[in-house]
């Protein structure tokens, strides 16, 4: 099976081409009119205008490779049977957002209770409690994070988003000691849930959030929103969703992913201070259900949650049981951590 090129951001890339080739798109459309259709130079341009002028979005798509994608396992065996159908687990980073512009953790917020697909979605959040509760809006976003009945995770309560392994014991516990007081503030209870900045944990900080009565939960799905580097973008949001629910479904038919309450929770991740993910959130909803269904993954009725009390249940039952245990981190983060802290460190540096 291999995917529509167009569902890869195709208008992008067009575009992209139309633009870059502007300049020259006379001697590129004469050129590729002679060469494809053997016609004379002199005479190329006697051909209609309409043939010759798409020859630069062609080419443009075509250098594009979507028409060329495939998905990331083709021998992936799409007829053995799932036990229990999936119901995707909807997190968020790193907000509330403080923008003060259209900002993406109320648009994210407005969404879930209002679209087309399932309204009323429940997510959980992991929060920046230091930087976004100081000051407005953000102040104001995670009470009503809470209020709409969402759940609450930790993620840091440093200056910054800082990698806790890095910090100094007293600084470390500080940042804990401070998240789970923000949040006890705001919803009437400690924190069970973690998200350690840059998926990145060891033994020291592994016992300290369990010690603190959190556990760590990662992802099986990512959108991989979380840098922004000058492109406001996702042009193969699809394929990649697609390629990582493909790399799971393996695991599914061999029961390897727990069963909660009758259906199989996969923990999908998204950045709430991305404009992008706020403006496209009913796309990513629709998309994760297009790719189960092309990949033959059984979707429950109620395909995201609903209620916290259940969704808080689906991802403790996710969380990593031992700081020993193997993980696979979305996007380039394995790579990044490896099995050396020092080496780490230092690509996590070049990275920033």
């Amino acid at each position: 099976m291999s995917l529509p090129c167009f569902q890869v951001g195709w208008r992008i890339f067009i575009f992209t081409a139309i633009a870059a080739l502007l300049f020259m798109l006379r001697l590129v459309t004469r050129s590729l009119c002679q060469h494809f259709l053997q016609t004379p130079l002199n005479n190329a341009v006697k051909l209609p205008r309409p043939l010759c002028f798409m020859a630069a979005p062609l080419l443009g798509l075509l250098l594009s490779g979507c028409a060329l994608i495939k998905p990331a396992s083709p021998d992936i065996s799409l007829i053995e049977p799932i036990s229990h159908p999936v119901r995707f687990l909807l997190t968020f980073d790193d907000g509330p957002s403080t923008s003060n512009s259209q900002n993406p953790t109320a648009s994210i917020l407005h969404d879930l209770e209002h679209n087309p697909i399932q309204p009323g979605i429940k997510a959980l959040f992991f929060v920046q409690t230091r930087g976004a509760t100081l000051r407005s809006p953000g102040r104001e976003l995670l009470p009503r994070e809470h209020a709409d009945g969402h759940l609450i995770g930790f993620h840091t309560a440093t200056s910054g988003h800082k990698n806790h392994r890095f910090l100094s014991h007293e600084d470390f516990i500080a940042s804990l000691e401070n998240g789970i007081s923000d949040i006890q503030k705001v919803t009437g209870s400690a924190p069970k849930l973690v998200r350690p900045p840059f998926w990145n944990y060891d033994a020291r900080t592994f016992d300290a959030y369990q010690m603190h009565g959190m556990h760590v939960l990662l992802t099986d799905l990512s959108a991989n929103d979380g840098k922004i580097w000058g492109f406001n973008g996702s042009p193969r949001r699809r394929i990649n969703l697609y390629n990582q629910l493909s790399t799971m479904r393996p695991k599914m038919v061999v029961g390897q992913i727990p069963v909660v309450d009758n259906v199989i929770p996969v923990v999908v991740t998204f950045h709430d201070t991305n404009p992008y993910t706020a403006r496209h959130l009913h796309e990513y909803l629709q998309i994760l259900l297009e790719v189960a269904a092309e990949l033959n993954i059984p979707v429950s009725p109620q395909p995201f949650y609903q209620d916290k009390t259940a969704l808080e249940r689906a991802a403790l039952a996710r969380t990593i049981k031992s700081e020993s245990e193997v993980v696979v981190l979305p996007g380039i983060w394995s790579w990044i951590w490896g099995s050396n802290p020092d080496t780490g460190k230092a690509k996590l540096a070049a990275f920033n």
